[in-house]
């Protein structure tokens, strides 16, 4: 079928590309010295533990936060890792704040080599069915979908054209579990939904974008966080015979999926979903 291929190439751009220059050692294929990492939703939770751990392998990281001030904690990495950390406020939700967020960024730093689409908000309404009915009944969905999928596609259609231009650069959307399957005892089919959108925006993107940056999601299972604190033990109980390792996750056991994907180490990496789970989406 050489015509479909020809096809392809076209929309592709142009194939085949060279191979990149890698170093010899492992070690080194990890390292993000000398690049530049923005990671939105970073001043807490998993968000703050991969900045933190770009800022260990040598990045120099832009935190994105919107309710929870982290220029202190920017202040900190900086002074700790020996690295580049400014703190930035953006509404994820709002279009325009988020390229303006970007742009400046790009003065900041110089650039930006790695782009973690992070920041997200909980389903905490229930079922659907049970919305309360009227004017703003559709609030909580509306909010969700502009937070968890609005915003990704901000960051994405900004940060693309940069990758586009300099021609590399690495997308990771962290998407969710739920996006593979239906997690219970919750009720929570809008985030499913949104997540499962994510996954799938991901593979998209990562062949429009092919011939110049490479673009993969991860999918965190019940993580211990702070956006978690809130739950009540009965809940959590409920989870953990679900899991076949039989217990949530640290953010250091999910941190390492996106230093791979940021780094050298997955240059042929791109489209792809790690899910990091203890087992949940396994059965």
């Amino acid at each position: 079928m050489p015509e479909i291929t020809s096809h392809i190439n076209k929309d592709l751009g142009p194939l085949p590309r060279p191979d990149p220059r890698l170093p010899e050692h492992v070690l080194e294929l990890f390292s993000l010295k000398g690049k530049v990492a923005s990671i939105t939703g970073s001043s807490l939770g998993i968000g703050y533990s991969v900045a933190e751990a770009y800022a260990q392998a040598g990045a120099d990281v832009a935190i994105w936060y919107n309710t929870s001030p982290a220029d202190d904690k920017a202040a900190e990495l900086a002074a700790k890792y020996g690295v580049k950390c400014i703190a930035y406020k953006c509404a994820i939700g709002d279009a325009t704040d988020v390229a303006n967020t970007i742009k400046q960024q790009v003065e900041d730093f110089g650039t930006i080599d790695i782009f973690v689409a992070n920041a997200g908000v909980p389903w905490r309404s229930g079922p659907l069915v049970e919305l309360a009915g009227g004017e703003g009944s559709d609030a909580a969905w509306h909010r969700l979908v502009n937070i968890d999928l609005d915003g990704v596609y901000y960051c994405a259609k900004n940060i693309g054209k940069i990758f586009q231009k300099q021609g590399s650069g690495s997308f990771i959307i962290t998407a969710s579990m739920s996006g593979h399957v239906v997690n219970v005892p919750q009720k929570q089919s809008a985030y499913n939904a949104v997540k499962a959108a994510c996954l799938h925006l991901g593979k998209s993107l990562a062949v429009e974008w092919s011939h110049f940056a490479r673009v993969n999601t991860i999918s965190p299972g019940y993580i211990v966080t702070p956006i978690a604190k809130n739950i009540p033990q009965e809940r959590i109980d409920s989870w953990l015979p679900l899991i076949p390792m039989g217990r949530r996750g640290l953010p250091q056991e999910l941190v390492g999926a996106y230093l791979y994907l940021a780094s050298d180490a997955s240059t042929y990496t791109t489209g792809t979903d790690i899910i990091v789970d203890g087992g949940y989406c396994a059965p």
